[in-house]
């Protein structure tokens, strides 16, 4: 009982503000680029909207739009003029009753071009975001040494019992070339309780020591817990540039993006399991775990949840950007809009998928959590 309250309490002084600070950056960028996009090519907008439901606070500015917090914090929209609701579906019987004043501020009227372009400007607001974050991050702590470099030497764990020293340079594990302290951590981490061989750089001087990985728990970001090898040292850091940190956060943004894309395209072709998935449980928990290492943690996963919402939205799925562009692009091909019917079936098998997705993620978290 004791150890319950003291996990709810957890979850409510770090977990839940956490989760909140997170999913309300990332939806507010991305709303914003729809919003900047839609006022740059002169669409009316009525509403942008942090979250869904009955609105908490909210203001009108100069031009009408009403901004406004609403109570479930787990979303967001820009409704424009003309839109049956927060997916931007078309209301055709408000559309037909527009003078032609309102048609020229309604988006459903724009150019084929200027649509498109309000559609894709969330995700690409997404990834843009993520990138300034990653860069502020590497400007912040710069960027771990390579070959790695030992700036603290835990006490009474291997690396100390063997003789490392801070300062030193890690060439080689076993006779493998060691390029950064990612490539360390996963090579020591598959060697626990086997006798490693390390050779090290120190004072210009190529030493060899011995160790053994000793027992550590970790917690994936799926929740899962596994047991790896240990040897207890902490990687110095770098400092960069401006321009390199922005190198810095153009490519963590695009690896974090072709990864979530081929593990995506893995799940669609049978290859992968979407046990993955997560759901709000699973990122309130990662998000609890963050901030237990600190506000630059939680940047992390801000930017990581950037990039994968960007990308989901970007899914062909009619109610997403994705199916706003595919329908754009089916007008194109047509040169006219798809047919009223037509939309409307696939605005409902679009929602079908998407509820269905938020399905998976829960049953996923409450697996992982042993809840079901």
């Amino acid at each position: 009982m004791q150890a319950a309250i003291g996990g709810l309490f957890s979850w409510a002084v770090l977990g839940l503000p956490a989760f909140l600070f997170v999913i309300t950056l990332v939806v507010f960028f991305h709303e914003l680029g729809h919003f900047l996009i839609a006022r740059w090519c002169g669409v009316a907008v009525e509403v942008f909207s942090i979250g869904f439901g009955r609105e908490i606070v909210g203001f009108n500015d100069r031009k009408g739009t009403r901004w406004r917090i609403s109570v479930l914090p787990l979303g967001g929209y820009v409704k424009f003029a003309g839109d049956a609701d927060a997916a931007s579906r078309p209301d055709a019987e408000s559309l037909s009753k527009m003078d032609a004043r309102a048609r020229k501020d309604a988006l459903h009227f724009k150019p084929l071009y200027q649509r498109a372009l309000v559609a894709a400007a969330g995700p690409f607001a997404n990834f843009i975001l993520a990138t300034f974050i990653f860069a502020g991050l590497a400007l912040a702590l710069g960027k771990l040494a390579a070959p790695p470099i030992i700036d603290k030497v835990v006490p009474n764990l291997a690396a100390q019992r063997a003789g490392l020293q801070t300062g030193d340079i890690i060439r080689s594990v076993d006779g493998r070339s060691i390029e950064d302290f990612a490539d360390l951590v996963k090579t020591i981490e598959g060697k626990l309780d086997q006798p490693v061989h390390m050779v090290v750089t120190r004072s210009g001087r190529d030493l060899s020591l011995d160790m053994v990985p000793t027992a550590k728990q970790v917690t994936e970001d799926n929740g899962a817990k596994r047991t790896v090898g240990q040897i207890g040292i902490s990687p110095a850091s770098v400092s960069v540039g401006l321009v390199e940190a922005f190198q810095i956060g153009i490519e963590s943004t695009w690896i974090i993006f072709r990864e979530t894309l081929t593990y995506l395209a893995k799940i669609a072709t049978g290859q992968e399991s979407p046990g993955q998935l997560h759901g709000i449980l699973g990122i309130g928990a990662l998000s609890e775990q963050q901030a237990r290492i600190g506000f630059a943690a939680v940047m992390r996963l801000a930017g990581l949840m950037s990039v994968s919402i960007g990308l989901i939205n970007l899914l062909p799925v009619p109610v997403l950007d994705g199916g706003h562009l595919l329908y754009y692009g089916c007008e194109a091909i047509l040169r006219r809009p798809l047919g009223e019917r037509a939309q409307e079936v696939g605005f409902r098998l679009g929602l079908a998928f998407v509820l269905g997705l938020i399905l998976l993620a829960t049953f996923n978290d409450l697996v992982r959590f042993n809840l079901f």
